[in-house]
C-alpha cells in the first residue's frame, strides 16, 4: 500500500489547510489511520488519529480544538483540516496506516507511512 500525501504549503500564522492522503488501495484488513509531524532537529511525533469506521478520533494536546481528522474510506482517503495555524505547527506532516482498526499514538503501530508534505506557518 502506498500512502500520498498533499496540500501542505507556506501560510500566515491564523490561517487553514487541508491535508489529504490517499492509499493506492485498501488494505487487507480495516485499519485506524493517523497523522504525524516532524520538526527540524526534532522526534517524529503524533498529531492525530482515527479508527476504521471514523466513530473515535485522538488528538495531541497541542491540536485540540483546532484540528479535525475525517477519513472517507470510500475514497481510500484521510484528511487533517488545520485551523488556526501557529508557528510551532511548522513540520513535514506524515500519514500513517495501522495494523489495528483502534487508534493509537505509537508510531511502531503504523506500518505504511505516506512520502510526507511540508507545513509552513509565518509568524
Amino acid at each position: 500500500v502506498q500512502l500520498q500525501a498533499s496540500g501542505g504549503g507556506l501560510v500566515q500564522a491564523g490561517a487553514s489547510l487541508r491535508l489529504s492522503c490517499t492509499a493506492s488501495r485498501r488494505t487487507s484488513s480495516n485499519n485506524a489511520m493517523g497523522w504525524f509531524r516532524q520538526a527540524p532537529g526534532k522526534e517524529r511525533e503524533f498529531v492525530t488519529a482515527i479508527s476504521w469506521r471514523g466513530e473515535s478520533t485522538d488528538y495531541s494536546d497541542s491540536v485540540k480544538g483546532r484540528f479535525t481528522i475525517s477519513r472517507d474510506n470510500a475514497k481510500n482517503t484521510l484528511y487533517l483540516q488545520m485551523n488556526s495555524l501557529k508557528p510551532e505547527d511548522t513540520a513535514v506532516y506524515y500519514c500513517a496506516s495501522s495494523m489495528t482498526s483502534t487508534t493509537s499514538r505509537t508510531r511502531n503501530t503504523y506500518r505504511y507511512w505516506g512520502q510526507g508534505t511540508q507545513v509552513t506557518v509565518s509568524s
